[in-house]
C-alpha cells in the first residue's frame, strides 16, 4: 500500500532545500516550518525562494505541509500573549498560502487555569477571527492531538467535536493526530481492540473526513501518562504493533505521515525510524 510517510525537515539554506532533504530519505511527504519555531515574527519568504521552492516541489511529488512555532497559544489568558499570538500564527498563515501548502499544524493550545471551558471558547473565537482575516485562503488549518500535558487543550476526542461545532468556516479545519499524544491522552491504539475503539470515537465524534494528517511517533511514557515525550519507532510504550495497525489501515491510505522522533544532524535516525516503518507495510 502505497503511503506518504516522511519527516520534519528543515529549512535552513532555503524553504526547497527541506525537499532535497526528504528526497535524500526517500520521503514522499515532508513536514516543515515556514519561520522559526521559537520566535514571534519574521520576514516573507523571498519571491525567488518561493519559486524555488515550486520547482522542487513539482519534480519531485512531494507532499508538504507545514507546522506552526511553538510560541503560539490561541487559549492564552493574557491579552499581550494572545495577540502575539494572533499576529504571529497570521503569519504563519501567510507565509504556508504563499508556499500554497494545503495545511497547517496547530497546538490547540493551554488555557493556564481559565478552564478547558473557557479555553476551548477561546480557540474557536480566535481561529474564527483568523479566518475572517484571512478569508479566500486555500490553506487549511489542523488542530493537533495532544498528550493533555499541564493546562493544553486538544487531548479529547470531545474538544475537537466542539470546534468543529464552534468555528464559522468549518471547512478550513481539520485534524492531525498525534500517535503519541494520543496514547499518552489515554486512547489505546496499541491492541487491534483499542485501535478499532479509538478510531470508532474519532469517526463518531469529528469524522474520517476532516482528518488531514500524522506525526507518527513511539511514545516515552505509559497510556493514560498525560506527558509530551517522543521516543523513537518501536523503542516506547506504543511499540511496533500501533504502527503495524496505523500503516495497514486502508481508512489512512491517502493521508500525509511524518516522523517527529529525535532528531541528529546527518538524518540517520530519520532513516533508521523510516526504515522500521516501511517494513511494517504489507504490501
Amino acid at each position: 500500500m502505497a503511503r506518504l510517510l516522511g519527516s520534519h525537515m528543515s529549512i535552513a539554506g532555503g524553504v526547497e532545500k527541506a525537499i532535497e532533504r526528504g528526497q535524500s530519505l526517500g520521503c514522499t511527504a515532508i513536514q516543515i516550518f515556514v519561520k522559526s519555531n521559537r520566535q514571534w515574527a519574521s520576514q516573507p519568504f523571498a519571491a525567488d525562494e518561493v519559486e524555488r521552492f515550486f520547482a522542487a516541489r513539482k519534480e519531485s511529488g512531494m507532499f508538504v505541509f507545514a507546522h506552526t512555532g511553538y510560541l503560539i497559544n490561541l487559549a492564552a489568558a493574557g491579552k499581550d500573549d494572545h495577540q502575539k499570538s494572533m499576529r504571529s500564527m497570521l503569519e504563519e498563515f501567510e507565509k504556508s498560502e504563499a508556499l500554497k501548502l494545503p495545511f497547517i499544524v496547530l497546538h490547540p493550545g493551554s488555557h493556564g487555569g481559565a478552564g478547558e471551558a473557557a479555553g476551548i471558547d477561546k480557540v474557536a473565537g480566535s481561529i474564527n477571527n483568523l479566518f475572517k482575516v484571512t478569508k479566500g485562503y486555500q490553506v487549511k488549518l489542523a488542530l493537533e492531538t495532544t498528550a493533555g500535558q499541564g493546562s493544553a487543550l486538544g487531548y479529547k476526542f470531545e474538544h475537537f467535536a466542539r470546534w468543529f461545532d464552534l468555528v464559522n468556516d468549518a471547512a478550513r479545519l481539520g485534524v492531525c493526530v498525534d500517535t503519541c499524544h494520543i496514547y499518552a491522552a489515554g486512547y489505546d491504539i496499541k491492541t487491534p481492540a483499542g485501535y478499532q475503539k479509538t478510531w470508532q470515537e474519532f469517526d463518531e465524534l469529528i469524522g474520517y473526513n476532516n482528518l488531514l494528517g500524522f506525526h507518527l511517533n513511539d511514545c516515552k511514557k505509559g497510556l493514560g501518562s498525560h506527558v509530551d515525550r517522543h521516543e523513537h519507532i518501536g523503542q516506547g510504550e506504543l511499540g511496533k504493533e500501533a504502527f503495524r495497525l496505523l500503516l495497514n489501515d486502508k481508512n489512512l491510505k491517502n493521508l500525509p505521515m511524518a516522523l517527529e522522533t529525535p532528531k541528529d544532524p546527518d538524518l540517520k535516525l530519520d532513516k533508521m525510524n523510516l526504515k522500521v516503518l516501511r517494513s511494517l507495510i504489507k504490501d
